[in-house]
């Protein structure tokens, strides 16, 4: 069977391989923790190096593999010398074949680039690209003949699950390398047993009285395993249908179910991206207190712990690849393969809904052919790999509706920010309202809405861009209404759950920070607006909060006393 050694520790780092200041570090790690986070956009965007020196037995027919769950942005590792291969985008798991170039001590070199370059997103956009070895690496031995680890950073075992009223239909498949074997899938207490041919193997399992995965209510998983004589991977999966309609929203198992939620980025104050999965398991523990049944998982691949969080507590998700701002002519391929990882990778996880085809890609470019026919090889692609979900997009709010662009993905979205950057507030209800009056038949989403708010900064007559507490909560006020007005809106996600890092970024009181969150980059302090979506969203959770509680130095002879609850009757 396989062996999979944690291989986080013992590294050294350093920006020049010549240099003499080479620093041990344990992974997870970021070079820009402190600089992408301090504001004046001179975070260092470059090529840095990670060393580390390891012993291997003789390993006969065995196979040893180097798996990165992450490495941004783009990444070449090499073996006593040699290359193994490059990997360019910094989202997605990839691994390494290390037989061949194996010795009994050996030398590992990472050379991991964050510059600024022409093909491989992101380039442009409002939040840092932090670079380095963020995630975890393992060291994977396996059998001369094992499931496939060579594709895509995929486990080599796919599971679709079809149901149709009270029965599921569910098809595994497995692949293999160097060689076939017999393949046993075992789930729901059947098991089937299936020679593979030129490393392939498919099998199909019939679930009466299926158990649903139904969100938030009741998320249900099923274990699927497969195994040779010599080899074994596993899968969770969910059985569910998910589909929307135009003038009804979004239904989840034949029962309408819209899709309230928040929009998140995966760094944290003090740790950029280099986040534990303590600090994943924090997020979504505050995300199911304001009782969010929805997330965009903004704007790249997450970590795969994420997204079982997410199929584990029923959090409907949108997958996204980096594919944001900037349309380059030379990054066509690089979108491509990283929406390719992406299902792959990911596939298996009944949370995701939608696969998110770009954002706001239209902000710093035109509408050409290029960019045109991008979008329509990217959407033939995620229904080629996954014909079982749709596909969105998000669009930037100066987007004409009548752009060609709308027609590619099957649903659409838009990031409308009425209120804040441009405009008033109202102006999201009318922007909704003529679209839904012009384009009856087609899906509209709510994909970004957000004000900053500096919980320092509060005034009694808050007014647009004064980045106090105040203005925030009178702004999602308006949009919380407006939404729960419109039922066609398929999904409506707050930008964003917590403030994040945008080294551009220096407004507001803070520098390098985009305040748009409910919550604080460190996750301490749950701003009022927070409360206010708990009021709409939690119900299973009685709770008074009081707002203003940071408003001490008050000037105004009278005062208001604001209360969020999601009580029908409440004394003060």
């Amino acid at each position: 069977m396989r062996n999979i050694t944690n291989f986080n520790n013992g590294w050294m780092f350093s920006r020049d391989l010549e240099s003499t200041e080479k620093h041990p570090v344990t992974l997870p790690h970021t070079w820009n923790a402190e600089d992408g986070q301090d504001g004046g956009n001179d975070y260092y965007r470059g090529t840095c190096f990670y060393e580390k020196q390891f012993a291997v037995s003789k390993t006969d027919s065995r196979e040893l593999w180097l798996e990165f769950e992450g490495a941004a942005m783009s990444c070449e590792v090499f073996l006593n010398g040699e290359s193994l291969g490059r990997h360019e985008g910094g989202y997605s798991t990839f691994r390494f074949c290390l037989n061949g170039h194996l010795k009994a001590e050996n030398s590992l070199l990472v050379s991991v680039d964050n510059s600024d370059n022409s093909t491989v997103y992101p380039q442009s956009a409002d939040f840092t690209f932090y670079g380095g070895l963020y995630r975890d690496v393992h060291l994977i031995e396996v059998p001369e003949i094992h499931f496939a680890l060579g594709y895509c950073g995929g486990s080599g075992l796919k599971v679709t699950p079809v149901v149709d009223g009270n029965k599921a239909t569910v098809t595994a498949e497995a692949w293999l390398e160097n060689g076939d074997a017999e393949v046993t899938f075992e789930t729901v207490g059947q098991s089937m047993t299936v020679s593979s041919e030129n490393g392939y193997a498919k099998t199909e399992f019939i679930i009466e009285n299926v158990h649903l995965w139904d969100g938030v209510d009741d998320p249900y998983l099923y274990e699927m395993k497969a195994y040779t004589s010599d080899d074994e991977v596993e899968t969770k999966y969910g059985c569910r249908t998910y589909t929307i309609d135009a003038q009804k929203g979004f239904f989840l198992n034949g029962r309408s179910y819209p899709l309230r939620g928040v929009s998140r980025h995966q760094d944290r104050k003090g740790a950029g991206n280099a986040i534990s999965k303590e600090m994943h398991e924090e997020d979504m523990a505050i995300i199911r207190e304001i009782g969010a049944n929805s997330i965009r998982l903004a704007h790249y691949q997450h970590s795969g712990y994420f997204y079982d969080l997410c199929d584990r507590y029923g959090i409907i998700v949108w997958a996204e690849i980096p594919y944001i701002t900037k349309h380059m002519n030379q990054g066509k391929n690089n979108t491509l393969s990283q929406m390719k990882e992406l299902i792959i990778q990911c596939y298996n996880h009944p949370s995701i809904a939608v696969w998110g085809l770009s954002n706001e890609i239209t902000a710093a470019s035109i509408v050409n052919d290029d960019l045109l026919e991008n979008h329509r090889e990217l959407n033939d692609l995620c229904h080629r790999l996954d014909p079982t979900r749709l596909t969105t997009m998000a669009n930037v709010f100066m987007l004409e509706t009548d752009s060609q662009i709308l027609d590619i993905p099957d649903v659409n979205s838009y990031n409308l920010y009425f209120g804040w950057y441009v405009g008033e507030m109202e102006q999201t209800d009318e922007f909704f309202d003529e679209f839904h009056e012009k384009y009856p038949d087609r899906a509209i989403g709510f994909s970004e809405y957000g004000a900053d708010a500096n919980p320092r900064f509060h005034s009694s007559a808050p007014d647009k861009g004064d980045y106090t507490e105040e203005y925030q909560a009178l702004y999602h006020e308006h949009m919380l209404d407006m939404i729960e007005a419109r039922p066609y809106l398929w999904s409506t996600y707050v930008w964003n759950m917590f403030d994040f890092a945008a080294d551009g970024r220096d407004e507001g009181g803070e520098h390098g920070l985009n305040q748009k969150g409910l919550v604080t980059f460190d996750r301490t302090v749950r701003k009022d607006t927070f409360y206010l979506y708990k009021a709409a969203w939690n119900k299973a959770e009685p709770f008074v909060h009081l707002c203003g509680r940071r408003y001490v130095n008050r000037t105004e002879d009278q005062t208001e006393v604001k209360v969020y609850s999601n009580q029908t009757e409440i004394a003060l």
